[in-house]
């Protein structure tokens, strides 16, 4: 079995989950860039049965999904992705997963900006590691 894992721009996907655990025969192969190219899409991810997508970067029409035979699983961080066509994947048998998140982040990285700014943290930080 093989899992893509897309979009993974900050590295930090192979830390998050405890990817050990999976069967030796399971193949997890993470790709940091970003590809709008269908084309390319289709011939990174033809071979995967589950692919794991970061939120909306990725759109996953129904004309993509018809080109990826393999696919069994699509998996979303989050509940909610609009960038994939529900009634296509139904149609083809993939099924759509999504993870649960908090409600309370926007908040607490508004307050967390605030206090950055008020206290000078950005430029506190940079001067001790100078």
């Amino acid at each position: 079995m093989r899992i893509a894992v897309l979009d993974d721009y900050q590295a930090v996907a192979l830390k998050m989950a405890d990817w050990g655990s999976l069967p030796s025969a399971v193949e997890v192969s993470v790709y940091s860039d970003h590809v709008s190219n269908t084309d390319t899409l289709i011939e990174r991810l033809s071979d995967f049965e589950i692919i794991i997508c970061m939120r909306e970067r990725t759109p996953f029409p129904g004309a993509l999904l018809d080109k990826l035979p393999n696919l069994k699983l699509l998996i979303t961080t989050g509940m909610v992705n609009a960038a994939i066509d529900m009634d296509a994947a139904t149609a083809l048998g993939i099924v759509v997963s999504g993870t649960a998140g908090s409600s309370d982040t926007t908040g607490e990285l508004t307050w967390g900006l605030i206090l950055a700014l008020a206290r000078s943290i950005p430029q506190e930080d940079k001067s001790i590691r100078l």
